[in-house]
């Protein structure tokens, strides 16, 4: 009898193209090179795509024939030595698609790839480099004038920034939904196994069916959330063709890992953020929702918190809290044709009974249940009709479809003009929205995988009684969300997510028993680890929707950021606007034909020529749609009758449907994540094993000082503490950005080795090699040695040269900005002495930055 399920390894994760005349041969094997599957794509076709998988798996020595066959069949003369009639093209990770634009289809590789977290022994890579191959032979090719023209724009979709995969872990699943799966009653994955076998097609899918002496383990594959996939229209021309197995699911967004060292127990804080492929687009050119309840820049965000000297998913600690942001889910628009910083608000369409707001609320009780707690932070009292516009029609909305709603499911609508809080010297931002978070964390309670632990039985604490949720004999689920919004959803919006999150990471440590109270002060290294996650996860959504990075951080609204702080935030706020006014609308067609919005078709417009995505956006326009919602009824009745519980994890007829069920031999490899994990069949390597260099609180936070508390839950004064309370991330931030944006991301450090000359390069070199935050440690001044060399190095000549001394009031982390400055500028300074030319770098004692 089967003991537990696991989810199943995918079988394809190296790669090889080879090449012939006629065909592409793909070979794709498992780590350990021990099975093999191969595809044969057509060339000849010059239109078309002809794809074949014979679905059989390959050891090794039958590879090495089949493609030994291949060569000598395929040269020019048979048997004549010395030329190849097979080619390696290229290595590669995985299939991104396939696409096609006006004359043959490409295929779409990922050649380099980054680990970036670990969740359960299952690796989360980042897509680092990729390769479009024209799949058809220059014989056959039908070329079109406009080709080129379709390849660039499609190539402006940086696939290197911020692209993230797994070969065994559903990234566009939550922890919560993925460890319920595997949670399945045997009965039911016996039916399912049973099932699947008399519905498939394959003769070799049901070979690990056979069990030695009765022990054997239920391998489980669910189907990904189509809504944020990224590749999905690439793959959909191949998915019923080839085995699931090929099919590389990728999500857009963020993911950031670092390291809770709690007095030698290390525990894993890690943040996922999955942007929605629905009605995706840029700032100014995506607003508001479509036809179909997606809103623009909608993304959810989930924290998970795990114990990491446990590995399994069966035996570990895991716990996780998911919350979403999104655009105000009404028909709304702001024209930027004005050339104004601010374009007014203007609502497109009236919609008197809230029908889109009432799909997109309908979605949300699918996949989260209920509550659905409504954060919205836009001003509430403006002396000109801006922002407000939005909150009146939000709250007609949810005062319209509330009515119907069974009274304990009903939508809970929180207004709060967070610029006005902030604007007043009276109020603390911060404290008030604790206060929030205390009650949507207490209403829609956080998964933990584990029974409650002993400490909350034996030292009590009054919160943890009214925590909401769902207490199941394995532990607790989330059921509900919180879903904050702004205008942008940018700098408000992700101040306060951070406030939740803070929140709900309290309630995590509680729960696996590392704090004995569920609660956490600012200035501890356990917040300022998760502070700069968060503030990581913001510049990346950010960049990716507005342009620039974050211009309010945690530090500006807890009124602490340095004053060189204000130019930074004018700099981003420029950037902003920039990047809206002149390259939002190439970066909105990119992603339009990326995402499949927009197919080039002969004989029609072309992408440039449209006046407007509108009607490629919002299907309604094009043509009616077959069914109409009631105005009264205005949700699905299945998902209503399974609150608080979210829909997608009841076990049903309808999600059964959703997954695919194999028995294996206990010790199979495509569900022994041990093996996978260690892989003690090959010879490790330090840059393979040690490419995940995490930030770690003890490392990167806690103070080096003997006799230190070392617990991460101590408050830190600003000079007993490794790095300064003020200091921004780091004086390389420029560096940082472009890292972000390039188009052509560095080599991951387990495909080539990374090497610098100089000390600042090597430390760009360390955040490249898989870091996930960017830090730097300010100059400290405590030893007399030290201060007597500053003074001599940094000190004197920032004095003769721009009248600076640490008596004006500067802090540690000034200091050490403007340290660097100096000893960059010392030798231009003295050449335009020499010279007795005025000095470009000071001007009667003020820098110019």
């Amino acid at each position: 009898m089967p003991s537990a399920a696991a989810p199943i390894i995918s079988s394809v994760q190296k790669l090889v193209l080879y090449e012939t005349r006629a065909r592409y041969f793909l070979v794709g094997s498992n780590n350990a090179e021990t099975k093999y599957r191969v595809l044969k794509i057509d060339r000849t076709e010059p239109k078309d795509l002809v794809i074949i998988d014979d679905r059989h798996v390959y050891t090794q020595q039958e590879v090495r024939e089949l493609l030994g066959r291949l060569d000598l069949g395929n040269r020019t003369k048979m048997g004549q030595k010395g030329s190849s009639g097979l080619f390696r093209a290229v290595s590669a990770f995985g299939v991104v698609g396939f696409v096609r634009f006006l004359e043959g289809y490409y295929i779409v590789l990922i050649t380099k790839r980054r680990k970036m977290a670990d969740i359960g022994g299952h690796a989360i890579y980042k897509v680092e480099d990729t390769n479009m191959i024209y799949i058809p032979n220059d014989s056959v090719r039908v070329t079109h004038p406009d080709e080129a023209r379709y390849l660039r724009i499609f190539q402006n979709v940086d696939l290197s920034s911020n692209f993230y995969f797994s070969y065994s872990y559903d990234l566009s699943h939550s922890l919560q939904y993925n460890l319920t799966v595997l949670r399945m009653p045997l009965e039911m994955l016996k039916s399912e196994t049973t099932q699947n076998r008399q519905e498939s097609f394959d003769i070799f899918e049901d070979e690990g069916l056979i069990t030695q002496g009765g022990s054997g383990v239920f391998g489980i594959c669910s189907e990904p959330y189509m809504k944020y996939v990224w590749n999905g229209e690439l793959l959909d021309i191949i998915k019923n063709t080839v085995h699931r197995d090929w099919l590389l699911y990728i999500i857009h967004g963020f993911c950031g890992q670092s390291k809770l060292l709690i007095y030698g127990r290390p525990v894993y804080v890690t943040l996922i953020a999955r942007r929605s492929s629905k009605f995706a687009g840029t700032r100014f050119l995506k607003r508001g929702a479509n036809c179909e309840g997606d809103v623009a820049n909608e993304v959810e965000t989930e924290q998970i918190l795990c114990d990491a000297s446990v590995m399994s998913f069966t035996a570990g600690s895991y716990s996780s809290y998911v919350q979403v942001r999104g655009s105000v889910p009404l028909y709304w628009s702001q024209d930027i044709s004005t050339m104004m910083p601010k374009p007014p608000i203007t609502l497109d369409q009236a919609d008197p009974f809230a029908h889109v707001a009432a799909l997109h609320f309908d979605q949300m009780f699918q996949r989260f249940g209920s509550p659905i707690i409504i954060l919205n932070l836009v001003k509430e009292r403006e002396k000109r009709k801006h922002e407000r516009i939005l909150s009146e029609e939000l709250v007609a909305a949810v005062t319209y479809l509330n009515q119907f709603l069974p009274p304990e499911h009903t939508i809970v609508y929180i207004p709060w003009d967070m610029a006005k809080y902030t604007k007043s010297k009276l109020c603390n931002v911060l404290d008030r929205l604790n206060v929030i978070a205390e009650s949507v964390v207490k209403k829609t309670g956080f998964f933990v995988n584990r029974p409650d632990s002993y400490c909350s039985i034996l030292r009590p604490d009054e919160k943890w009684n009214e925590l909401g949720g769902c207490v199941i004999p394995t532990g607790r689920l989330q059921t509900g969300i919180l879903r904050t919004n702004c205008v942008d959803c940018l700098d408000r919006t992700n101040t306060a997510q951070f406030m939740v999150g803070k929140c709900a990471l309290a309630y995590q440590l509680y729960s696996l028993g590392l704090i004995d109270k569920p609660n956490l002060q600012f200035d501890t290294d356990a917040v300022r680890l998760f502070e700069e996650l968060y503030e990581d996860h913001g510049d990346t959504l950010s960049l990716q929707y507005g342009g620039s990075q974050l211009v309010h951080r945690v530090k500006t609204y807890r009124k602490i950021a340095p004053w060189t702080q204000h130019s930074k935030d004018i700099m981003q706020t420029l950037s902003r606007y920039y990047s809206n006014a002149f390259s939002d609308a190439d970066r909105q067609d990119s992603i339009n034909l990326f995402l499949g919005v927009f197919h080039p078709t002969e004989g029609k417009p072309h992408l440039w020529e449209l006046p407007t995505d509108f009607y490629l956006h919002h299907k309604n326009t094009m043509r009616l749609l077959p069914t109409r919602r009631s105005y009264t009824y205005w949700w699905t009745p299945e998902v209503i009758k399974h609150l608080p519980l979210p829909y997608d994890e009841v076990i049903c007829a309808v999600n059964l449907k959703k997954l695919i069920v194999k028995k294996f031999h206990k010790y199979e490899e495509e569900i022994d994540i041990h093996n996978e994990f260690f892989r003690p069949y090959e010879l490790s390597s330090f840059d393979d094993t040690f490419c995940l260099a995490m930030t770690s609180s003890a490392r990167d936070f806690m103070p080096k000082t003997v006799g230190i508390d070392p617990s991460p839950f101590t408050v830190r004064k600003p000079d007993e503490t490794g790095k300064s309370v003020l200091g921004n991330k780091s004086n390389r931030e420029e560096a940082v950005l472009q890292r972000k944006t390039a188009a052509s991301a560095p080599p991951p450090p387990s495909e080539e080795a990374v090497s610098s000359s100089s000390e600042d390069d090597s430390g760009t070199d360390r955040e490249e090699e898989g870091s996930v935050s960017q830090r730097s440690t300010p100059v400290k001044m405590t030893d007399a040695g030290d201060s007597a060399k500053v003074t001599e190095n940094v000190v004197q000549p920032m004095k003769e040269l721009y009248g600076i001394n640490l008596s004006d009031g500067l802090s540690e982390e000034d200091f050490s900005i403007y340290s660097r400055f100096v000893q960059l500028g010392q030798s231009q300074h003295k050449q335009d002495k020499n010279s007795q030319q005025p000095c470009s770098r000071c001007s009667d004692g003020v820098i110019k930055l």
